[in-house]
């Protein structure tokens, strides 16, 4: 897919997704969020970068473990996403974060950072090996990184979405979706990008609905397709659910369902005094600065 075609998919899709985004993935992804942040080990006074922040559900728990006298920037390329997380921190009177509007492959000069982290979200970016390399260019020297993705897609029980919406409209959202959760995919674009001491642990999770409902507000709202369901008609929108559930078939339980799920985190560091690595080599554009 054409790079920026895929950033202006993210975009708008995210856009629309982040009304009802923490209704229906904040507790399911909150085992992915605790150990993601317990692997960063902030400490007080510290400078973060949360990429990808969506709508602060980690970039607001960092700002409170670097408080009071570190800060926290958070950036994500969805407009709306980045004004809900902003809207949250002045109502929680959280003053050590600020929200940007930034695109994952161009973070701008904001640097440099004690820790940075991208949680699931680096399997959204059109060229995951120039997003790391930034997450390397504004970590200062022997800085930490923790990014998440998705697991292998065998272990994900809700990926027929994907080709369910995939069948009926051109969704355009992500062609690789679970390429980092292969084995071994993250720890590459991380050495790729110049990262050393990398560690990589596999998460196993159940994502519970308590009803179809949910289940479906999941997938066709608060999710990477929201965009793409949008565009259904009502019989469109009504056959893509039936099919949808019928994938679920074998993790209902009672009126809901449990699917499994599978988190790839990875941590690492940059390396003492030494110079940026060359950034990999890409034809796809920057993103303007705001």
């Amino acid at each position: 897919m054409d790079a920026k075609l895929q950033r202006w998919v993210q975009r708008r899709g995210w856009d629309r997704a982040s009304t009802c985004y923490e209704r229906y993935w904040q507790q399911q992804l909150q085992p992915a969020i605790d150990l993601v942040l317990q692997t960063a080990d902030l400490q007080r006074g510290e400078a973060v970068i949360d990429v990808a922040c969506g709508t602060g559900l980690v970039a607001l728990r960092a700002a409170q473990q670097v408080a009071p006298t570190g800060r926290v920037l958070a950036t994500d390329l969805s407009p709306r996403m980045i004004a809900d997380l902003s809207r949250r921190a002045r109502s929680r009177a959280v003053d050590n974060l600020r929200a940007l509007c930034r695109d994952a492959e161009d973070l701008g000069d904001h640097a440099p950072f004690d820790v940075a982290v991208c949680s699931l979200g680096l399997m959204y970016v059109p060229d995951p090996g120039v997003a790391a390399a930034e997450l390397h260019r504004v970590l200062r020297p022997g800085g930490r990184v923790v990014v998440s993705v998705w697991g292998e897609r065998a272990r994900c029980g809700w990926a027929e979405l994907f080709p369910i919406v995939a069948a009926r409209v051109s969704s355009d959202v992500c062609p690789m979706f679970f390429a980092l959760g292969a084995p071994g995919a993250l720890t590459s674009t991380l050495e790729g990008a110049g990262f050393v001491d990398i560690d990589e642990t596999r998460l196993a999770v159940d994502l519970v609905y308590g009803s179809a409902e949910d289940a479906l507000g999941a997938a066709f709202l608060g999710g990477p397709v929201a965009l793409a369901a949008s565009r259904f008609d009502d019989a469109t929108r009504r056959s893509a659910h039936a099919e949808y559930l019928a994938s679920l078939d074998d993790f209902s339980e009672g009126p809901g369902y449990r699917v499994p799920g599978e988190f790839v985190i990875a941590s690492a560091r940059r390396v003492e005094n030494c110079r940026d690595p060359r950034r990999p080599t890409s034809t796809n554009q920057k993103g303007t600065p705001p």
